[in-house]
């Protein structure tokens, strides 16, 4: 057992910065001296890259990753009437893009072993305002795209990828944006792939989703001074340039987080109180966050508290579903479709431990030591 107290960060940040310095500042040094910023060379480059990584003939870089959503959902035809089913255990943005664009939030509930959203509860939440389905690639790991994609075809029904969180993770036979009309990206700072800030993308196989959202996110302009409604969405070179730079590493990064995945595992093993992390078989879970959940929701707060004061930065991901906020649905078109247990329970009793490829060997053993301390005592 380590004795000695640590200091265990959630992110690994500046660690990253300084191991490839030189790639990144490389590259905003290239964008400061070719004095375009917008829309400039970085970003085509990049935009290329991103489509290659995917295998898709698209990408298209825009500010955020919620945007990356909305701007997806409108080029696809999806506004006021219509409905999209997805989960309510997801960060905020998933249904919050689906309101700015004007349509209904429908909620089923997630698979109890994989937390992203359970196909076999899509049907029952169909109506014939159904227009799309937007499964969540939760914590790092593919929703069932292949059962997602057999019922879409069947209802006839678009389906957008919140890939917010799993870049470079796949299922069983299937990539990222293979099995849907288009994926939304983050590029917010936390994420595997992050820049210094915030940034999003959209990457498609669609040539009329690509030739709309690069519209919207420039006023509605596709040449110089013509225009029509749109908006102020662009991920500028400077981000394009920093994603540039760590794109090549992301396959490498995912491997060290899957690596600290299997020593937390390992470790965890013989915990009496907690659920560890389901992995699909076949699939490539690239671990964005470890989510731990106590087996009983009154022990979660608890086991946070605990780990922090032993140093260890653990946080909640997402511990208050959608539907559980604070006045939901604030006036905001919304259905809970059927009851969603799975969903709550996760909410409830998730833990996300310190999770990112620059961790050392001490710090993961820190945390698991301490995890299993805690564990002990409530027995």
């Amino acid at each position: 057992m380590l004795a000695t107290k640590l200091n265990v960060a959630f992110y690994g940040h500046v660690r990253q910065y300084h191991n490839i310095k030189a790639e990144i500042d490389a590259n905003i040094h290239e964008v400061l001296e070719s004095g375009q910023y917008v829309l400039g060379p970085m970003l085509k480059k990049f935009e290329s890259e991103l489509a290659d990584f995917h295998g898709t003939k698209y990408a298209i870089g825009v500010g955020n990753g919620t945007d990356a959503l909305w701007l997806t959902f409108m080029a696809l035809g999806i506004g006021p009437g219509d409905e999209c089913i997805t989960t309510t255990n997801t960060f905020f943005a998933t249904a919050e893009a689906i309101w700015i664009a004007g349509a209904t939030a429908v909620f089923v509930d997630s698979d109890p072993h994989t937390n992203c959203i359970d196909p076999t509860k899509i049907e029952a939440a169909i109506t014939p305002r159904t227009k799309a389905l937007v499964p969540v690639h939760l914590y790092g790991q593919c929703a069932d795209m292949k059962a997602i994609r057999k019922i879409a075809d069947k209802h006839h029904l678009l389906v957008i990828e919140d890939n917010a969180q799993a870049i470079g993770a796949h299922g069983d036979g299937f990539r990222i944006a293979d099995l849907s009309d288009a994926a939304t990206i983050s590029f917010i700072i936390q994420k595997n792939l992050g820049t210094f800030g915030d940034g999003g993308a959209v990457v498609t196989n669609n040539a009329e989703v690509d030739r709309i959202v690069r519209k919207l996110r420039n006023h509605g302009s596709d040449k110089r001074s013509c225009h029509s409604p749109g908006f102020n969405s662009r991920l500028d070179d400077l981000h394009a340039g920093v994603l540039s730079a760590k794109l090549k590493h992301t396959h490498e990064w995912s491997d060290l987080r899957r690596k600290w995945a299997v020593r937390y595992t390992r470790g965890l093993a013989s915990a009496k109180n907690i659920a560890l992390p389901y992995e699909t078989p076949g699939y490539r879970h690239v671990y964005h966050l470890y989510v731990i959940e106590t087996k009983l929701a009154q022990h979660r707060d608890g086991l946070l508290a605990f780990l922090n004061a032993e140093g260890i930065d653990a946080k909640c991901h997402y511990p208050i579903a959608i539907h559980q906020q604070e006045g939901y649905p604030w006036g905001k078109p919304a259905r809970i479709a059927g009851p969603i247990p799975n969903s709550e329970r996760n909410a409830a009793c998730c833990i996300s431990l310190p999770m990112f490829p620059e961790l050392t060997e001490e710090e993961v053993d820190y945390t698991i030591d301490r995890v299993l301390d805690w564990d002990k005592r409530i027995r």
